[in-house]
């Protein structure tokens, strides 16, 4: 069943990349007491994630804060290797965190689940953009094609708060 707007979200484990090596935050770590935009993407370095959604959340990242949220999350069904490069790669003022659901555990758990075993890619989530007031589901935008930021980007969730 896909999450909704209202609902909680469910108990997840992430990996993130420390000095120490790759740590786990869950998402009570991530999301209890906080406001937090959660942008999800089918993978790291792929051509839309890479070239289109990422900067319209870093374009965006100072005005999303200004309005309220904590913290500003991406997450991917990739490791915590992957993902910490591309946070290196792409978040040059550190304004987000990036979550590793390497086996897609909460990805499956909210039902945004994407087959993309047709193009060698497993199971990865469907792309959308989230708005989580301690833990809550306040605002979800589905993107209706992978291959598209139309209603996911961080231009859109901004208008939204």
């Amino acid at each position: 069943m896909t999450i909704q707007v209202g609902d909680k979200l469910p108990e997840a484990k992430f990996r993130v990349m420390t000095a120490e090596g790759p740590q786990v935050k869950t998402t009570d770590d991530i999301f209890k007491g906080k406001k937090v935009a959660l942008f999800a993407v089918p993978g790291a370095y792929t051509g839309t994630c890479h070239k289109m959604h990422l900067p319209s959340i870093f374009l965006n990242a100072y005005a999303i804060k200004d309005k309220g949220v904590n913290t500003i999350a991406i997450v991917s069904v990739n490791d915590a290797f992957v993902m910490n490069a591309w946070k290196r790669d792409t978040d040059q003022r550190d304004e987000a965190v990036f979550l590793a659901d390497g086996n897609a555990d909460f990805t499956k758990a909210i039902g945004m689940e994407l087959d993309a075993s047709g193009n060698g890619l497993g199971i990865r989530s469907k792309r959308y953009s989230m708005l989580v007031d301690d833990g809550v589901v306040k605002k979800l935008n589905l993107e209706p094609a992978p291959g598209k930021v139309e209603v996911s980007g961080g231009d859109t969730l901004l208008g939204q708060l």
